[in-house]
């Protein structure tokens, strides 16, 4: 089930290619995660570096001694995270073109996880173009909304 996958930043200054070899990727719940994202965890994907092509290279931040982690100067977009001494990286999943493949296989700083943030279920749900203050926002700016 190996495919070539594109992916990149909300503005689009940084692109990659990735090749995947399943659909298992992890949730992260650690400090450094939640900090680095500005979030409360990160769906993660793990690759090999080697199969990683950056087409318009990413910014790093050495958020550690033993870490860094991809981001577009341009827009803030986290990508990701790497050890420096593996072959293998972390790129966000949901900076993935097409993130519907991954399913969570497990969760990892679980420590610093946000219980109340883990299972949103019962909560009341919306979609963006239900909201008509931002729809109208979207016509005023572009003359139609996008979504």
């Amino acid at each position: 089930m190996s495919a070539a996958m594109k992916g990149g930043c909300a503005c689009g200054k940084v692109r990659f290619t990735a090749r995947v070899e399943d659909d298992k990727a992890y949730l992260c719940h650690c400090r450094m995660c939640q900090r680095a994202t500005g979030s409360v965890s990160i769906a993660l994907k793990t690759v090999a570096k080697a199969e990683i092509a950056w087409e318009s290279g990413p910014d790093w931040y050495q958020s550690s001694a033993i870490a860094r982690r991809p981001f577009c100067g341009g827009c803030g977009t986290s990508l990701g995270f790497e050890y420096f001494d593996s072959d293998k990286a972390d790129l966000a999943v949901a900076a993935f073109d097409d993130p519907a493949r991954f399913r969570p296989e497990y969760q990892f700083g679980i420590e610093s996880a946000h219980r109340a943030w883990l299972n949103t279920e019962d909560l009341p749900e919306s979609r963006t173009g239900d909201y008509a203050p931002l729809v109208e926002r979207w016509e005023k700016a572009i003359g139609r909304f996008p979504g």
